[in-house]
């Protein structure tokens, strides 16, 4: 390496350096931040204390919910610090453990995502075998294989960064640590470290969208044969299962299936599935499902008459 030395820090340049913009984005993602905990802990707790949410359906609920909670804390925080900070550094295991976890809980999300369209397509096109199928083992199997899945997508990002030297610029071009910035900053050459990052990242995510999708379109297939008011019920469900599918996995292959290049609109992009869809999760899942809303109505009526 001659003269070089390896970075031992990172510089997240962040979204502005303009101080009064800086508070202002404070303000906004402190209120996106509070708001998506209290959200997400409000449908956990709703969940676990209502007996007529004890289903499969919301039991995968929760622990979307549960990953909503994890998912922006990775960032969020370090995130708000930096607004109110002149120097925006990370140290090299600090930037090697957000992008671990960050990975972790993102394909943990989409696992789950997976896990509760198949959820709603053995309950709407095989009704009958339901309750065998979906069996509460069978449920804590697949919410299990998620997260193994996850830890092993996740450990492989991690060790494709770290094999590379870092010795030249230590600026990332973004609010938190990620593969496609530090690939850019990485002084080797990086194309089969970026290809082999964009078949774990992009893939994932492109082939989790597209079963998805078959999914969704086996299920309003089958709704057509139903009642007005299964059909209704249904809808009504996958429809909220679509905005948040089509919310996150959009900006997720956007920026994981191509080379590793930054573009001004990479940081807009990645606050969609890094900190907007946690908090919509719970708004969506909670204003399109008539049993949620009833059973937080009764929580917190409790709540208020204890």
């Amino acid at each position: 390496m001659g003269n070089e030395t390896t970075v031992e820090t990172f510089i997240l340049l962040s979204f502005s350096h303009n101080p009064n913009l800086q508070i202002v984005l404070f303000l906004v993602f402190l209120m996106v931040y509070v708001l998506t905990l209290f959200g997400n802990l409000l449908i956990i707790v709703t969940v676990k204390t209502d007996s007529s949410l004890h289903s499969p359906m919301y039991f995968f609920l929760s622990n979307l919910s549960f990953t909503d909670l994890c998912y922006p804390s990775v960032t969020a925080p370090k995130m708000l610090v930096d607004f109110l900070s002149k120097q925006k550094s990370i140290s090299y295991g600090g930037c090697m453990s957000q992008i671990f976890f960050f990975h972790l809980f993102g394909c943990v999300e989409i696992f789950i995502l997976t896990v509760m369209a198949f959820d709603r397509y053995v309950a709407i096109c095989n009704p009958l075998r339901y309750t065998t199928i979906m069996r509460r083992r069978v449920c804590n199997l697949l919410v299990l294989a998620c997260w193994a899945g996850g830890a092993l997508h996740s450990t492989a990002q991690v060790l494709l960064i770290m094999t590379l030297p870092f010795c030249g610029s230590n600026e990332v071009d973004h609010f938190f640590c990620d593969s496609p910035p530090l690939l850019t900053l990485a002084c080797t050459d990086t194309f089969l470290s970026g290809a082999l990052i964009i078949s774990n990242s992009g893939l994932i995510s492109l082939v989790s969208f597209l079963i998805l999708i078959v999914s969704y379109t086996s299920i309003l297939l089958a709704v057509n044969k139903r009642s007005a008011e299964g059909k209704r019920k249904a809808l009504s469900t996958c429809g909220a299962h679509l905005t948040v599918v089509t919310i996150f996995f959009g900006p997720c292959v956007f920026i994981y299936m191509r080379p590793a290049t930054t573009f001004p609109l990479d940081k807009i992009v990645s606050v969609f599935y890094a900190l907007i869809t946690p908090l919509l999760n719970p708004i969506i899942y909670t204003l399109r499902n008539v049993e949620v809303k009833m059973a937080m109505k009764k929580f917190v009526s409790r709540r208020i008459y204890f």
